[in-house]
């Protein structure tokens, strides 16, 4: 009976091409997009569980003027002695390498220094190598599988050496494959900290040098149970250092690192949940879509096959027999649906990479948890697409259906149909809106109100010889300016305390200091205030004269920029007069209010170089100046850094979320679009008569367009009424993790709507056109 069920969904499917090829693209569209998101969600959810003891392990961090992912090194030794409980290693991420190999030069971005439990805790996948001893000894390195290919080309590099930044040379221990995209650990290889240990400052709580802590602690001890042993731990060991700068030792949890946004200076950004949670949320709603197609699809097309069912009433056929019919046809469309829905998702997963900068392994696709999600896709798709339409087939009454055919008069049915392309073009809304959003976010994060100049500025490392790099800069005809730098305004390393009792700030707050030369402020065009800006002075004053910007004068409780000029505050402990103040600019990333700033002249501290490059032949300009540096540092490897990519990579999570709202909202668009264009198309067959008639009566072209127009334009405005809300106030919720971000205004729900009526339109159109072409002779002699 089964096998009955399905043969003659197949013919009748094979006999209403049109629709099945409709139904099938949207459902295939639909649970495709549905499949990727939720192995994106799967992927971001699952950041740093795939190891063993993920729940037990923490990471030490510090709260003290601010949240700090990073503790001094002196904790770890400490916190073994006064905790030998618990597992302890010490992790120290760095960024830029030179690696040589041979005669072979390679520039890395993100290496660390790493002890030998750090193997221990955490679970790598080893392809060489003892994860036990592989860190054990000084000058010892462990490669991921393409380091390993990039510096020796073959898996055979256990023993040889590679040498690290012309200081150290490293003999290889170990191959570990490429870490996976869902873990906050970011380095190309790791060195053992036996290697760095005698170099670092382990004996000062505040020396904090970007090094992270990690620790297991035993089963079934809580990490509350550990923080409450903390005030003592610190008193013992740090009792002045802490108890004048109030610093609060904590315990992160492994699983959450990347969700706490909290701590934003490392080089893994975190993301929000609720982010995650919206990308799940756009499947349910593309899922949703797809089904409202398939049931206002079938709903309609039941329509035309009222005579049949009527037939097959009056020869016997029970509803429960029509139900379990329309159910087949259901269900081969799904499975049809499903089949090539996992061959364009298996097609895609290579591009997640480049798309939305996630890597998805495809075996992800047969995981037990994935399987259970697919199927509770597949059955929730069976039901709400097919049950409907199947009580709706199955209550004609046959003496009605034979004599006068079934109509779309009644009530229930029509409206029913509105109301799901009134819920299908709200979701649409409420992605485009949302995708609207994100873009001119995203838009703001790179290009409005930074505070300072970007245009085609480049920057690298200064190098062994600074001053001669200046010059020869200086007279290469493609540079506009030059500026040397411990940092260029969106590059932060240096903050410390400070403080204005005399201005009534006794507590210390912190600040970010930049160490700058005369041509800094002009050549990022940072606006000056008041006073004086940064000359060329290396002050041997007791007191120094800076620059600062308003944030901190304001913090000094001071507004106006021409009173705060004399005025004196502490770093730490070396008295400071404000000689001049800028306008605020953006140094770290939008996310948080931007902070004090102090500048100064200091030509000890330029590592950076910054240059204004000139529009045309920037490719040469730049060939020039690597030509320039390698000369004067023939040991080294010139990589440099545009800044506005430098400020991209801030807002990285962001940048996966816009591409991912983007994608997906065109897919929840050409869905609902396929929806409308069969709903059109079942409308023209349904009313070939009356086209007939009207063209007859001398009906226009456009004037049968726009009938079929007005029967969705009043629905696509209601659609906007739901949609508009619900979308502003899922966006204003998101934009409230930003501490600058865009205001929502009228213009973006405008677009939206003009938009959707501009899509809607020409998807009405082609059909309708071709409805209101038919001779009107063969109109009317078709019914």
């Amino acid at each position: 009976m089964i096998r009955n069920y399905f043969k003659i969904a197949f013919r009748t499917l094979m006999h209403n091409k049109s629709y099945a090829l409709i139904n099938i693209a949207g459902l295939a569209l639909g649970l495709a997009a549905c499949i990727v998101i939720f192995l994106v969600v799967q992927n971001e959810l699952g950041y740093d569980r795939y190891h063993k003891n993920a729940d037990r392990t923490y990471r030490v961090t510090l709260h003290g003027l601010d949240y700090n992912p990073s503790v001094a090194f002196a904790v770890a030794p400490a916190f073994k002695n006064d905790f030998p409980e618990a597992e302890v290693s010490q992790y120290y991420p760095r960024q830029g390498g030179l690696v040589s190999v041979g005669q072979e030069k390679y520039n890395q971005k993100v290496y660390a220094f790493a002890d030998e439990n750090f193997t221990k805790i955490f679970d790598f996948s080893w392809l060489s190598g003892n994860a036990a001893t592989a860190l054990n000894e000084p000058n010892t390195v462990v490669l991921t599988e393409s380091a390993a290919k990039r510096f020796f080309q073959d898996r055979d590099v256990i023993g040889k050496t590679i040498r690290l930044d012309n200081e150290e040379d490293l003999r290889v221990t170990g191959i570990i494959k490429d870490l996976p995209s869902n873990t906050h650990f970011v380095f190309s290889f790791l060195v053992s900290w036996e290697t760095i240990k005698k170099k670092v400052n382990a004996s000062n709580f505040w020396s904090i040098q970007g090094g992270m802590l990690y620790v297991t602690l035993p089963k079934n001890v809580s990490a509350k149970t550990y923080e409450s042993q903390f005030p003592a731990f610190l008193t013992k060991n740090w009792k002045e250092d802490v108890a004048k700068d109030k610093g609060i030792l904590m315990l992160q949890p492994l699983t959450e690192i990347h969700f706490d946004r909290r701590y934003l200076n490392q080089i893994s950004m975190p993301r929000s949940k609720e982010t995650i949670y919206g990308l799940a949320g756009v499947a349910i709603f593309i899922i949703l879509t797809a089904c409202i197609n398939f049931v206002n699809l079938a709903t309609a097309q039941s329509l035309k096959r009222g005579k049949e069912v009527g037939i097959r009433k009056t020869l016997g056929a029970f509803r429960k027999q029509l139900i379990m019919q329309v159910m087949g046809e259901t269900t081969l469309l799904v499975i049809v649906s499903v089949v090539l829905s996992f061959i364009a998702v298996i097609l895609f997963l290579p591009y997640t990479e480049s798309l939305l900068d996630i890597r998805i392994d495809p075996l992800n696709l047969f995981k037990p948890e994935m399987i259970g999600v697919i199927l509770t896709i597949i059955a929730a798709t069976i039901l709400l697409a097919g049950l409907y339409p199947a009580l709706i087939q199955s209550g004609f009454q046959p003496l009605k259906a034979l004599k006068s055919g079934v109509t779309d008069n009644s009530g229930g049915r029509s409206y029913l149909r509105k109301g799901l392309v009134i819920v299908q073009f709200s979701i649409t809304q409420i992605l485009l809106v949302g995708t609207l959003i994100v873009g001119s976010q995203m838009d703001f994060f790179l290009n409005k109100d930074i505070g300072f100049d970007k245009d085609a500025i480049v920057t690298f490392s200064t190098g062994e010889k600074a001053d001669v790099l200046r010059q020869k800069l200086i007279d290469n005809p493609g540079v506009e300016q030059v500026s040397l730098a411990s940092g260029a305004p969106a590059y932060n390393t240096n903050f410390a305390p400070f403080s204005s009792p005399e201005l009534g700030m006794p507590d210390n707050d912190v600040t970010e200091i930049k160490q700058v030369d005369e041509n800094y402020l002009s050549m990022y065009h940072i606006k000056l205030l008041a006073g004086e800006p940064v000359t060329k002075v290396f002050s041997k004053d007791t007191v120094a004269n800076l620059v600062v910007n308003q944030t901190l004068i304001r913090r000094l409780g001071i507004d106006d920029p021409e009173k705060a000029i004399g005025q004196r505050f502490l770093i730490g402990n070396s008295p400071i007069r404000i000689r001049g103040v800028v306008q605020d600019f953006q140094s770290e990333s939008k996310h948080k209010k931007i902070r004090a700033c102090v500048i100064m002249y200091n030509p000890n501290s330029f590592w950076q170089a910054s240059v204004k490059l000139r529009p045309e032949k920037m490719h040469e300009t730049l060939a020039a100046i690597e030509k320039d540096w390698s000369e004067l540092n023939p040991k080294s490897l010139f990589s440099y850094e545009f800044i506005d990519d430098h400020i991209a990579t801030m807002y990285k999570q962001e940048y996966k979320m816009y591409n991912a709202f983007r994608l997906f909202s065109g897919i929840a668009i050409l869905i609902g679009c396929l929806g409308l264009y069969g709903l059109v198309s079942l409308m023209a067959v349904q009313r070939t008569k009356e086209i007939g008639i009207r063209k007859v009566l001398g009906a226009s072209i456009p004037g049968l367009v726009v009938l079929f127009f007005n029967q969705f334009i009043w629905l696509i405005l209601i659609a906007f009424v739901v949609a508009a809300p619900v979308a502003w106030f899922a966006m204003d919720k998101w934009l409230q993790e930003f501490a600058y971000h865009i205001s929502i205004g009228p213009a973006i729900f405008l677009i939206s709507i003009i938009t959707t009526l501009i899509i809607a339109g020409i998807t009405i159109s082609h059909q309708s056109i071709k409805a209101a072409l038919m001779n009107p002779i063969k109109s009317l002699r078709s019914e």
